[in-house]
């Protein structure tokens, strides 16, 4: 079987994070965890050593990848740059944007706080960080956009933001987030592609060989 990623490190980040609010509740969003679970197992089928860092998710860890389990964004970024060096990381994780500034010890009642004004911080940008390291930066940062409208151009306006190479940007407005199939446009800094809705690891596998490709 040909291994194009042999001796290669990928880097990976999926699923939700969940930011405290008190011991019982968190912020979160709606990320299964599929595609970038697909991703980290398409790269390990072509010989990648791969690192898995994933929020809460019930899915199985895939195959031949190192997981690890985090929680909150904070300990997301933390794990990533722990894990580096890598010749690839690949940001698929829906990290929440938000945590709150004061998560409680003790269950929250509702006639002692009022949830409409808890305060709330921002969480550290991984993509970002990653991608504008000065030292021990992937030599392909390809972070992933979660759009609802105007997808290409917003993802190009991402690419540019946060600094990374390529943009794997898709339409969430269906169920793709808890869904089996995603269509993706891939976006570099010269061109963009669209990919025809596939399953999950059908879109995992193309991406997986075009790493390979651009890595060559």
């Amino acid at each position: 079987m040909s291994e194009p990623l042999a001796g290669r490190h990928v880097l990976v980040t999926a699923g939700p994070t969940r930011e405290p609010i008190d011991p019982v509740r968190f912020i979160s969003n709606h990320s299964s965890g599929k595609q970038g679970y697909a991703i980290a197992a398409a790269c390990a089928a072509l010989g990648a050593r791969v690192t898995l860092v994933a929020g809460p998710t019930a899915l199985a860890d895939p195959d031949g990848v190192t997981t690890i389990h985090v929680e909150t964004a904070r300990d997301m970024l933390a794990t990533v740059e722990t894990a580096l060096p890598a010749d690839v990381f690949i940001a698929v994780a829906a990290v929440a944007d938000w945590r709150p500034a004061q998560p409680s010890d003790r269950k929250l009642k509702l006639d002692k706080a009022s949830f409409s004004s808890l305060p709330l911080v921002e969480n550290p940008d991984i993509l970002k960080t990653i991608a504008r390291r000065d030292t021990n930066r992937p030599g392909l940062v390809i972070g992933f956009a979660a759009e609802t409208h105007d997808v290409e151009a917003l993802a190009r306006a991402k690419r540019e933001r946060k600094g990374c190479d390529w943009i794997v940007a898709n339409d969430v407005s269906g169920d793709v987030m808890g869904g089996a199939e995603n269509a993706v446009l891939l976006v570099t800094a010269e061109t963009s592609e669209a990919w025809e809705r596939a399953p999950k690891d059908l879109v995992a596998e193309k991406l997986a060989n075009r790493i390979a490709t651009a890595l060559a």
